[in-house]
């Protein structure tokens, strides 16, 4: 045996190294496939995770649980600007949109969230939503009536997970049809903020345009919508500025788009892998709507969610002090066996299922109730008519590089034999 055997053979006993900063650790191909090992690995080599940059990566489901309902830790976009500025990043050129967007609720603190969040929760309720679910259906299926005719093949995020989304949101706050092409095409230019900044802006400022003339409009010929039902609240509630109306309108018609297409998207592909969980929806389709948990949980669209530290505190014996940048990995959190039973396992029956795929604590997302529905009826309805729906032949999947989100570019399908 040489020496250079010798060493291999040291570091195999020795195991892996450790990883140093779990951020770029992310951001290997492997990891950009599945980072579900990576998170394993660190949940139990070291569940409160200091990078070399000092930000903090929390990947234990107890942990993070505690921390999204913890005001120690902050959603302010203010203190977050702060917080990345001092690891050394120029954040100038987004300063106009973190001040426009920055009165937002799911970017403030108690007590202006509590306040913005009461006024969403009068106008976004249980009912207003389940009342969609009739709409809802008659958009599914009309989409896969498109898909179908159009041949034995789907692009399953173009064909359906998201125009559906689209369309709902529009339909909820009072959109008429003939502008959703263009809302549409502002939404698409929002998402490519870091490739061309100026228009982006542009973007947001025709579309806060757009919003504005809605509510006036609503403010005089009010309606069934989401909107109308705003301005009635903020008509009962004179500490709620028109500014902070017309972004609480910006922020759940923007946020109830992407999101739920890839959950779509997500549920879709995690059912093809699993062929025993498929046909089980197929023989049950009553398990569908527990199973919109389960494939939530199983791969997470948000992996990971962002707080800064605005007081100091302690976490699993670790001290984290103000000004730091946490990262709650709700992706880590959903596989964790402290609190799954065989976590890696997608079980469309696991009882007990609270993931915190739509968070937890003062900001639990809102749009959760229509993002649930819609996944339902979607993969419902493409499971129950589509019964040869597989992987097109061939396909190479795609994951966005983003690590904080869990996207595919797009998932290629067929139908028929």
């Amino acid at each position: 045996m040489t020496s250079t055997d010798t060493l291999a053979g040291a570091r195999d006993t020795a195991g892996p190294a450790p990883v140093r900063d779990l951020g770029a650790a992310l951001l290997t191909p492997e990891a950009r496939r599945d980072p579900y090992p990576l998170y394993a690995r660190m949940r139990r080599e070291d569940p409160v995770h200091r990078s070399t940059q000092g930000v903090w990566y929390l990947t234990r489901y107890a942990d993070v649980e505690a921390a999204l309902g913890d005001l120690r830790l902050s959603n302010d976009r203010s203190r977050m600007t702060r917080a990345y500025t001092a690891l050394g990043g120029d954040l100038k050129e987004f300063s106009r949109l973190t001040d426009r967007l920055g009165r937002v609720m799911s970017n403030t603190d108690p007590p202006d969230h509590a306040r913005l969040r009461k006024l969403a929760n009068r106008a976004f309720t249980a009912r207003r939503v389940e009342a969609l679910r009739g709409r809802v259906q008659h958009l599914v299926d009309r989409l896969i009536d498109a898909a179908v005719a159009a041949g034995p093949e789907m692009e399953l995020i173009e064909a359906v997970a998201s125009p559906l989304p689209m369309a709902v949101v529009c339909e909820l706050f009072g959109i008429p049809e003939e502008d959703r092409p263009q809302v549409k095409e502002w939404f698409r230019r929002f998402g490519r903020l870091s490739e061309d900044l100026a228009k982006s802006e542009a973007a947001i400022d025709q579309y806060e345009d757009y919003l504005s003339g809605l509510i006036r409009q609503r403010r005089s010929e009010p309606g069934d919508d989401l909107i109308s039902a705003l301005v009635a609240t903020q008509a009962h509630d004179d500490r709620l500025t028109d500014s902070e109306l017309l972004s609480t309108c910006f922020v759940l018609i923007t946020a109830g788009d992407e999101t739920t297409t890839h959950l779509i998207t997500n549920a879709v592909h995690a059912l093809l892998r699993h062929p025993d969980q498929l046909a089980r929806l197929r023989e049950d389709p009553g398990l569908m709507r527990g199973a919109v948990e389960e494939l939530a949980r199983y791969d997470t669209v948000t992996q990971a969610i962002v707080r800064v530290v605005a007081r100091d505190l302690e976490i699993g014996g670790r001290a984290l002090r103000e000004g730091e940048l946490v990262y709650l990995f709700l992706g880590a959190t959903n596989r964790d066996p402290a609190r799954f039973e065989d976590p890696d396992r997608l079980d469309l029956a696991r009882p007990g299922n609270r993931h915190l795929s739509f968070g937890h604590g003062p900001h639990f997302c809102l749009g959760g109730p229509l993002a649930r529905l819609q996944t339902e009826l979607a993969v419902g309805t493409l499971v129950r008519r589509l019964p040869e729906l597989r992987l097109a032949e061939g396909a190479e999947l795609d994951w966005r590089p983003n690590p904080l989100q869990r996207r595919l570019h797009a998932l290629p399908l067929t139908h028929r034999p």
